[in-house]
């Protein structure tokens, strides 16, 4: 087994579906499943194999802008991840009809661009191919004129956007409704949302591959098929910070719990294997939380119950990715012991003493430092010393291990020696300045409150905000934040 801390682009892109498919409300193997399918329409409709396979990669990373837009969403629907989920499953969600020419109303547009830039930048950050990345981009357009932003129609669209439109239809259709069903609305949709040309030459083979996808022995997770570039080996940070991405306020919080995990870990005295595990632990130990809706981490403690049981369900998420995921098998079932604690208080399982291993219980602790260090939008973050007197108090009443404990506050203390992070990547030579600006937008604060922290006017604080964006090239604050975390600038 290898003991660095890189993963297979392949695993990378199947971490990213599975919570793509918890943003949206969907079962975690829906991306899987509409990735086969494509992969089956296009061949049907003649492509190469470049084209299956930037259909393939499109359908697996369609939903991967999720998080980013996931405050956006909440703010206009309240419940970002249902109101998704109601989205997807209703038979004619047209936001708007090409022949009354209404305009979307600007939170749509602004959650699609959100959403598209950061799916493209992943696809590009990832190594894939050019296709991949424009269909991702324009992954709401439709055949009609009519997607968001309507900008693109007919052949304009990329090939790879339709196939993937359609496969998703035909997979939640055909689970949703049967597979008759299904057909009858995909015909509906003909030269609306795809080419009309493209659903007579696959619908009579659907009832065929929808048998082969239902089969005990599911078609689509063998990783042997793949091409070349799905098995180069990328660094875990990616999805930790697509996954930070969901809460402003968590912006770079899943890799603060790696680094803090791996040196609580040393000082414990685990060899180098163990703690690249449980710093890979740290990077995905909040994969479950784009299954709970952003109202929820954004209310104050304590919560009601049916909203607590929706957090407690976050580790279960995580260790379900375990089970799909063979290159994060290991560490995704450490990751899941981020919210145990030694006296059974904790959850999903509610382990104590013994049974929870013990790189688990460093990540639990490192998760727990973390979570008092860092401010919420209902109460600001704890001072150093605070928080030392909360994790003591814990390791007295045996929810943690003093040990664990003592070698974390150790870490933590003021002339600890500091394990080597990454260098910046990138020439962005963004000014201090600029740093500053960007710190503050990655983690939420709007352009009143960015002025009011930095002591500058509210005009100065969006020239700033237009630079960055020129210099990393985008155009999105999620898009800004991703960029900047993957080349350490934050």
């Amino acid at each position: 087994m290898s003991d660095d801390t890189t993963i297979t682009v392949f695993d990378a892109v199947r971490a990213l579906a599975f919570i793509g498919d918890l943003s949206m409300g969907q079962p975690t193997d829906h991306s899987l499943r509409t990735a086969w399918l494509a992969g089956r329409i296009a061949a049907q409709a003649g492509c190469d194999m470049p084209q299956v396979e930037a259909a393939q990669h499109a359908a697996l990373l369609r939903w991967s802008g999720c998080t980013a837009n996931a405050q956006e969403f909440a703010d206009f629907l309240e419940d970002d991840v249902l109101g998704r989920q109601a989205l997807l499953a209703a038979p004619a969600p047209r936001m708007r009809e090409p022949h009354r020419g209404a305009a979307l109303p600007d939170a749509v547009l602004s959650m699609a661009s959100i959403h598209c830039e950061i799916a493209g930048d992943i696809a590009s950050t990832l190594g894939l191919s050019g296709d991949t990345e424009a269909a991702l981009r324009a992954v709401f357009e439709a055949y009609d004129g009519s997607g968001i932003p309507g900008l693109l129609r007919g052949a304009d669209v990329p090939l790879a956007t339709y196939v993937v439109a359609l496969a998703s239809d035909l997979e939640i259709f055909g689970r949703l409704y049967g597979i008759g069903q299904a057909l009858a609305l995909v015909r509906g949709r003909a030269d609306g949302l795809y080419p009309a040309a493209l659903v007579d030459a696959v619908l009579p083979h659907v009832p065929a591959w929808a048998q082969e996808l239902d089969a005990p022995v599911a078609p689509w997770t063998d990783a042997a098929g793949q091409p070349a570039s799905m098995h180069r080996r990328m660094g875990l940070e990616l999805v930790a910070d697509v996954i930070d991405l969901k809460l402003p306020w968590m912006t770079g919080y899943s890799r603060r719990v790696a680094r803090l995990a791996r040196d609580c870990g040393a000082r414990l005295g685990l060899d180098e294997a163990a703690c690249h595990r449980t710093y890979k632990a740290g990077l995905i130990h909040g994969i479950g939380r784009a299954s709970v809706p952003n109202a929820i981490w954004n209310a104050p403690e304590p919560l009601p119950a049916a909203s607590l049981e929706r957090v407690r369900l976050v580790p279960y998420w995580t260790s379900r990715a375990a089970g799909q995921i063979d290159g994060l098998a290991a560490e995704a079932e450490i990751a899941s012991f981020a919210f145990e604690r030694r006296d059974g208080s904790g959850h999903f399982r509610g382990r104590s003493g013994a049974s929870m291993p013990l790189e688990g219980q460093v990540v639990a602790a490192a998760q727990q430092w973390l979570s008092h260090c860092t401010r919420r939008p209902w109460r600001s973050a704890l001072t150093q010393a605070q928080a030392i007197e909360r994790m003591t108090l814990d390791a007295e009443a045996a929810r943690f291990d003093r040990e664990v404990i003592e070698a974390l506050v150790a870490c933590v203390m003021p002339g600890s020696p500091p394990r080597p992070v990454a260098a910046a990547q990138g020439d962005a030579a963004l000014s201090q300045r600029e740093l500053e600006v960007l710190r503050c937008i990655s983690q939420g604060d709007n352009t009143k409150e960015v002025a009011r922290a930095l002591g500058i006017s509210p005009s100065t604080v969006r020239t700033h905000v237009e630079r960055v964006f020129q210099k990393l090239g985008c155009t999105t604050r999620a898009a800004a934040t991703l960029k900047a975390a993957t080349r350490g600038l934050i």
